[in-house]
C-alpha cells in the first residue's frame, strides 16, 4: 500500500508540514561487515532503520545523518553505507546530508562519501531544501572524541546566517549543545559553546539536529531548540542509574521532524518488529476524510 503523504489528511488546526526531515544518526558502520565490538550487527539494524524510513513517508526533503557514520573512519566503511543510503534516498528522491561525527575520519569521509579531495577540512555544507535552510557543521576533533568549533567554521556560519531563509533555518551537528545525565558524555562534549551561541542567537535558526548520545534527548540552546536522535547501530541503557549506563542492542531510533510555520515536530520512529494493532488504517482515514468536523467528532471524540 502506498505512504499517504503529510498533505492527504487535514483534520486539526495546523495546515500540513511545509517540510519533512529523516533524522538519523550514529550508524557506526565497519569495514567487511565486521559486528561492532563482536556483538552489535550494525548493518542489518541500519538495514532495518531503512525499511522503516521507507514507510513513515513517501517524499522527506532530506535525509539527515548526524555522524558517526564509520566507527573506525574506514574506507571501506564509508562505501558499504553509500552503497545502503543512496538507493533508499534515489528512491524517496532526497538528498543526503552526511554530518562528521567524532569517530569518522574526515579524509576517507571526504572521498568516500562526497567524492571530495580526501583532506583534513571540515565536512561542512548549506542546503536550500525549497525555502528551508540546512546547515551541516563539522564538530569532529581530528585524533580527539571531543567536539568543537573553530574559528574559521563560526565565522563560515555567521556569514550564511546574516540573510534568512524563507521557511528559517536548522542545523546539523553531531556533538549537542546540551548537558548530558551521563558523566561520560560531559567529557567528550562540544567546546566553545558560548562563541557558537553568539552566531545563532537572534538569526533565523529554528532548531539543532544533532546525535553522539546514543539516545533520544531534547533542550533548548540560545533560545534555540535542540533534538538529539537516538543511533540505529546500539542505544544506550538509560533506565539503569547514570554511572552505570551502558551499550543494548534495542530500542534503536530515528526521527521525523515536521516543519511548519509556527512550529518544528520531532516524533521518535522506533525500529521494531513488534506487532502492532489494526484499527486505525488508510480506509479508516478515508472514511474521517468524507465525514464533516462536526461528524468526526462525533465519530472519533465522544466518549461511548
Amino acid at each position: 500500500m502506498p505512504v499517504p503523504s503529510d498533505s492527504e489528511f487535514v483534520f486539526g488546526r495546523h495546515d500540513p508540514a511545509s517540510h519533512v526531515i529523516i533524522h538519523v544518526s550514529d550508524p557506526h558502520f565497519l569495514a567487511n561487515g565486521v559486528r561492532l565490538g563482536g556483538r552489535f550487527d550494525v548493518e542489518s539494524n541500519f538495514a532495518r532503520t531503512l525499511e522503516a524510513i521507507r514507510a513513515v513517508h513517501p517524499h522527506p526533503a532530506a535525509i539527515v545523518i548526524t555522524g558517526d557514520l564509520a566507527d573506525l573512519g574506514e574506507p571501506d566503511a564509508y562505501r558499504r553505507l553509500r552503497r545502503a543510503v543512496e538507493p533508499v534516498a534515489q528512491e524517496l528522491a532526497a538528498p543526503i546530508v552526511w554530518v562528521a561525527g567524532n569517530h569518522d575520519e574526515r579524509p576517507a569521509l571526504r572521498e568516500g562519501l562526497l567524492d571530495l579531495p580526501p583532506t583534513q577540512e571540515p565536512v561542512t555544507g548549506a542546503w536550500d531544501l525549497d525555502g528551508l535552510r540546512l546547515i551541516a557543521l563539522d564538530t569532529s576533533v581530528p585524533g580527539w572524541h571531543h567536539g568543537d568549533l573553530d574559528a574559521g567554521q563560526l565565522s563560515w556560519l555567521g556569514e550564511i546566517l546574516s540573510e534568512p531563509a524563507p521557511h528559517g533555518t536548522l542545523l546539523a551537528m553531531h556533538h549537542p549543545p546540551l548537558p548530558s545525565h551521563l558523566p561520560l558524555f560531559d567529557i567528550l562534549e562540544l567546546r566553545h559553546q558560548d562563541e557558537l551561541a553568539a552566531v545563532i542567537r537572534d538569526t533565523d535558526v529554528r532548531g539543532i539536529l544533532a546525535g553522539h548520545l546514543h539516545y533520544s534527548s531534547h533542550g533548548t540552546f540560545a533560545g534555540v531548540p535542540v533534538s538529539v536522535a537516538s543511533a540505529t547501530c546500539y542505544t544506550m541503557n538509560v533506565a539503569r542509574p547514570a554511572a552505570d549506563v551502558n551499550g543494548m542492542d534495542a530500542a534503536q531510533a530515528f526521527q521525523i521532524v515536521h516543519v511548519r510555520p509556527e512550529t518544528i515536530t520531532h516524533t521518535v520512529v522506533p525500529v521494531t518488529d513488534a506487532p502492532t494493532g489494526d484499527h486505525f488504517s488508510l480506509a479508516w482515514l478515508e472514511r474521517m476524510a468524507r465525514l464533516s468536523p462536526d461528524e468526526r467528532l462525533e465519530a472519533f471524540s465522544r466518549k461511548r
